[in-house]
């Protein structure tokens, strides 16, 4: 019986995973995965083969992996070397603020997104006005939930809706008239801005 030829990889003993694979060292992902498969299908059938070629490709992509977690380490470091190096009174305004996590502002952002979107979608019969009143008690809640202090709260939130629609008044009357659609006239414009200020407020301030 006659036995099936098999390709020997010729380059299996190359020390760089990225000659081995035969791609560039800025390579993106997507070109070593196809150089991967390539080859594996290429030149299955000898286990030998199938070593280097996986071997490779999990070296490049271990050292992917470490550098973008390097990356991300060094830029925090440096932005918390900044914040300590700046002056008093930038530290007193970042004390106020935290970070929350993705799954706190993915669900405010879900929430003010569709409080948006209702605004966007009923803008040719009512104004936003119902949306708005629901945006403002939304942010005061979920402020007052984080500082158990509702006078505060409250304050924090209208401030926040003001500061919204005092610069959506100013910035979208200098936006060209064709950006947007003709149904979006100018209250809904500026209660967009006014969305983008509190959801920010209710997720960033403290």
């Amino acid at each position: 019986m006659k036995q099936e030829h098999v390709l020997v990889f010729p380059r299996q003993k190359t020390w760089d995973p990225y000659k081995l694979l035969g791609v560039d060292h800025d390579a993106s992902e997507e070109e070593i995965n196809s150089a991967r498969n390539f080859l594996l299908q290429q030149y299955a059938g000898y286990e030998e083969n199938e070593e280097a070629i996986e071997g490779a490709y999990d070296k490049i992509m271990m050292k992917s992996y470490s550098h973008r977690k390097k990356s991300k380490i060094n830029l925090k470091r440096k932005l918390i070397k900044q914040v300590e190096e700046s002056p008093s009174w930038v530290k007193s305004l970042l004390g106020h603020f935290e970070v929350p996590s993705m799954d706190v502002v993915s669900k405010r952002f879900a929430l003010f997104g569709f409080i948006a979107g209702w605004s966007i979608a009923t803008s040719a019969e009512t104004g936003p006005t119902f949306q708005l009143a629901l945006a403002l008690v939304s942010c005061i809640y979920f402020l007052n939930d984080k500082m158990k202090n509702l006078a505060r709260a409250s304050a924090t939130g209208l401030g926040l809706f003001a500061g919204g629609w005092i610069v959506g008044s100013l910035v979208v009357p200098v936006i060209p008239a064709f950006v947007f659609p003709r149904t979006w006239c100018l209250e809904l414009l500026t209660s967009l801005v006014a969305y983008v200020f509190l959801f920010l407020g209710c997720t960033l301030v403290k």
